[in-house]
């Protein structure tokens, strides 16, 4: 399965973003996708993600509210709206496949492909 995510760009406090990726290849296996990110310095952290059988999502505490995950039932693909930016969502944002649930990926079970990251930078 190969990963591809796009949409990222600098944007000032309160503005919005949207990210996309696109799975390609053996998708067949795919059940979940969702997003993490990884600031400077930090840890690895779960944004949301989104399993496919039961279209059940799940939102890491920092982003509820904010930020929506859906699916484009056009193709093997989400998306990740992002509302009301602050200069903390500043890092690398990845995008993951793999099986299990939305929940399992919130607690870093389940993934098993990443694409490339993508920059979203927040200023103040």
């Amino acid at each position: 399965v190969q990963l591809q995510a796009s949409g990222g760009g600098l944007v000032q406090t309160g503005g919005s973003l949207t990210l996309s990726c696109a799975a390609s290849g053996r998708t067949f296996s795919t059940y979940v996708m969702g997003w993490f990110r990884q600031a400077p310095g930090k840890e690895r952290e779960f944004v949301a993600a989104l399993s496919w059988k039961y279209n059940m999502t799940s939102y890491g505490d920092s982003v509820k509210g904010r930020f929506t995950i859906s699916r484009d039932s056009a193709e093997n693909a989400v998306s990740l709206q992002m509302n009301n930016l602050k200069p903390e969502d500043t890092a690398v944002y990845y995008c993951s496949s793999g099986h299990g649930t939305a929940q399992a990926f919130g607690m870093g079970y389940g993934m098993d492909y990443w694409g490339k990251g993508t920059q979203v930078t927040v200023s103040s």
